[in-house]
């Protein structure tokens, strides 16, 4: 697969993912499917950027707790990008912390599944 086609599929997953919690997580909600799209695309670009910067500022916090902070960094990507889509709304810390842990766990499935 080409590089563009493997990101295609992954924000495609990701999308698919964020959708599905949104179903499952009364407080993640989106006004319309372009908020979702955009979140989705804004979710991969803050994984790929912010969240590594996060770890590595973290990094004792992380050792000390045994890598459950990684956990807490999740959520807070993903209210961080709440923050930025407009559209995209989190209610509480704690919806974001369940919802992350969701997500990464059935992109990982579904990710599994098509690769």
């Amino acid at each position: 697969m080409s590089n563009l086609t493997l990101f295609l599929v992954q924000w495609g997953l990701t999308s698919l993912s964020l959708w599905v919690a949104s179903y499952l997580f009364s407080g993640l909600r989106f006004a319309d499917s372009g908020s979702l799209l955009i979140a989705a695309l804004v979710l991969g670009f803050a994984n790929a950027i912010i969240k590594p910067l996060l770890i590595l500022l973290t990094l004792p916090l992380t050792v000390v707790t045994m890598g459950l902070f990684l956990l807490v960094v999740n959520a807070l990507v993903l209210m961080m990008v709440s923050a930025v889509v407009s559209g995209f709304t989190i209610s509480s810390f704690l919806t974001a912390f369940f919802a992350s842990i969701f997500i990464s766990l059935f992109s990982l499935f579904v990710s599994g599944l098509v690769f």
